[in-house]
């Protein structure tokens, strides 16, 4: 299990290559996201070279470093989104940051090594999940007869059950139709006592909300191994249902190699790693139009080292970020990336500009992703039994009322259609539990209609939508 997962996690190899051709990963993307070709063109070049390291030789392979992208555009255009399912394409450790909670080491707030320890986290608890699906099946008998032993505990202390007074040819058979119940969901509601494992409280449990104290319970975690604390056994009353899940990751913990995890998370994290560092334009030097200061130029100079290579001290080990690619967004209405220090441009060689939602890609959106908003809209309703369609009419309308607010006010891309859906739908969603079996017709005049009040009101219209 582990050397397969070890394989697995480590490297790639030549299967990965057909598996992960450029124009296949933007296929995928193209699934989820509408437009910006040549950003999905980018990342998959980024995933490509990724792979294409790993088979070079290894007297070479260090000195190839990952070629950071740094996206230009405004809010809503798919930026975030792109990294995101990048990461997930290659179930690859990711982590988005906003470059405006980053203060000046030194300075009251967090600083930039925070960012490598959330994407270190993240890695380990990838791993660790991987570890308990591959071990789920095998204690699945242990909970069963967990379960089995405390249910008829429950039935014995019931009455239900004198097993003293029972044959052990009967007591045979009912523990076995009592199993199958159990199995079955029969007892699911009833009420057991199992032993449950307290796990230790966190060393400093408010750290987020006093981001200064990173560091300090970055220290003493190491000093306990990376986990911290010794964890304690209690008793705990709940239903089959719930024990059922309690105790099965209760023993997928127990079985994992959690030494293993750690180590395999740390090397993931360096290798495949992926850091989304948004709002970039907000520490430009001259974003403000007042010089630099510690959430500006401070922060730019603390996040070369990271983004250039360097060692982090997390709370599981240290971790290198030379290999840990960067992708950095921001929108760049006031200042542009040329107001960022030289080293740290230098440090972004591939730039991507992302272009502005047009009418025909809002209509898109709406519709073709997996995910789409309609869908989404549409299945959230059939939960209640109610039967929503949409006319083709209706996603122009929608698009074009979108569109037009982007354009007049602030264009804040495919969030503006999040906005209007809701507002669209609130009637629909509020009646929907006495609407059951219900059909429900969404049209362009319908659309129109609900919306016509908001969009004639500039002033709601700036609030609402």
């Amino acid at each position: 299990m582990v050397n397969q997962l070890d394989k697995d996690l480590g490297s790639f190899i030549a299967n990965d290559m057909d598996k992960f051709k450029p124009k296949d990963v933007v296929a995928l993307l193209d699934q989820y996201i509408i437009g910006q070709d040549r950003a999905k063109k980018l990342v998959a070049l980024a995933l490509r070279n990724r792979m294409r390291r790993k088979l070079v030789p290894e007297e070479l392979r260090e000195e190839i470093s990952p070629k950071n992208i740094l996206m230009i555009g405004p809010t809503g255009v798919g930026k975030t989104e792109i990294a995101r399912r990048m990461a997930q394409l290659v179930d690859a450790p990711f982590v988005k940051v906003e470059a405006t909670k980053f203060t000046e080491r030194g300075y009251v707030g967090r600083d930039v090594e925070y960012m490598i320890r959330g994407l270190v986290n993240n890695s380990v608890n990838q791993v660790k999940s991987r570890m308990r699906e591959e071990v789920r099946e095998s204690v699945l008998p242990e909970v069963a007869k967990n379960l089995h032993k405390a249910v008829w505990a429950v039935l014995t202390e019931q009455g239900e059950i004198n097993e003293f007074e029972m044959p052990p040819s009967d007591k045979r058979k009912l523990k076995s139709d009592i199993a199958k119940k159990i199995a079955l969901g029969e007892y699911d509601q009833l009420t057991i006592e199992i032993k449950v494992k307290k796990k230790p409280s966190a060393i400093f449990p408010m750290v987020d909300m006093f981001p200064g104290m990173d560091d300090v319970e970055n220290s003493f975690s190491s000093l306990f191994g990376g986990e911290g604390g010794i964890e304690t056994e209690e008793k705990r009353k709940m239903s089959v249902k719930d024990a059922r899940e309690t105790l099965t990751e209760q023993l997928l913990d127990e079985r994992i190699d959690k030494d293993k995890a750690i180590q395999l998370g740390l090397k993931w994290a360096q290798e495949m790693g992926i850091v989304f560092l948004d709002e970039i334009d907000k520490i430009a030097d001259k974003a403000s139009g007042q010089g630099p200061d510690v959430s500006r130029e401070g922060v730019q100079r603390d996040l070369l080292p990271i983004v250039e290579g360097t060692t982090v001290s997390t709370k599981y080990g240290a971790v290198k970020t030379d290999h840990i690619l960067f992708i950095a967004a921001g929108a760049f209405h006031i200042s542009k990336p040329s107001d960022m220090i030289p080293e740290l441009q230098g440090r972004f060689p591939i730039r991507v500009e992302m272009e502005s939602l047009t009418r025909e890609d809002l209509k898109r959106i709406l519709t073709e992703p997996k995910s789409s908003l309609i869908r989404q809209y549409t299945e959230l309703l059939e939960t209640e039994g109610v039967k929503v369609s949409f006319h083709e009419s209706a996603f122009e309308k929608i698009a074009d009322i979108a569109f037009e607010i982007n354009s007049t006010l602030e264009d804040i891309g495919a969030r503006r259609l999040h906005t209007i859906m809701e507002f669209l739908m609130e009637d629909v969603s509020y009646d929907a539990p006495e609407m059951n079996g219900q059909k429900v017709k969404i049209t362009s005049d319908y659309v129109e209609k609900r919306l016509k009040t908001i969009i004639k009101d500039s002033d709601i219209t700036k609030y609402i939508l």
